[in-house]
């Protein structure tokens, strides 16, 4: 994706509406994605664009499209850790991995779902509810990285950010056949 953004063979204006049609159609059936703002996931694959046509290097992940774990902060977006106490903690800034992601060049298109304090091998919390696998919605995408794996998976971005202590990638991962 970066490199036919780079080489404007296709814009990251292009490539984020296609990243927001397939999470509309997609995650209403699997909860992966729990915030996402196209406003703003259009105004960033803009700026790509625009940096683009000025000549300037825009970062290696030019346009492409990222989710965050919502235990991340993210400017404008709920930092809710799955915890309902926290569903109105507003990131007023990006925290290091988003700011790192959007240094790189990539458009950041929405925030993925956890359990809560990401501490469970299933992603299921009170403030999102439950993140159903792709492949079969029967079966769980693992936790903690669970709303990462399955966005993934179900094509509703690139790269998905996720954490890992005790598998809380290799889990999911392999839950949701990605890696």
């Amino acid at each position: 994706i970066a490199r036919r953004v780079r080489a404007r063979e296709i814009s990251a204006v292009e490539i984020a509406q296609a990243a927001l049609a397939r999470l509309d159609a997609v995650n209403p059936r699997i909860n992966a994605v729990v915030e996402s703002h196209p406003d703003d996931v259009m105004r960033q694959a803009r700026a790509i664009d625009a940096r683009l046509a000025a000549g300037e290097d825009p970062g290696p992940l030019a346009g492409v499209p990222v989710t965050i774990k919502c235990i991340s902060d993210q400017a404008g977006y709920a930092t809710t850790n799955g915890v309902r106490a926290q569903r109105e903690l507003i990131a007023p800034e990006d925290g290091s991995v988003a700011a790192n992601f959007r240094h790189a060049g990539a458009v950041l298109i929405g925030s993925t779902n956890t359990p809560t304090y990401s501490y469970r091998w299933f992603t299921s919390n009170q403030v999102h509810g439950a993140t159903r696998n792709p492949r079969n919605p029967a079966l769980t995408p693992g936790g903690s990285s669970g709303g990462a794996a399955a966005a993934l998976a179900a094509a509703s971005g690139a790269i998905a950010h996720g954490t890992d202590i005790a598998g809380s990638i290799r889990y999911p991962a392999y839950f949701c056949g990605v890696h």
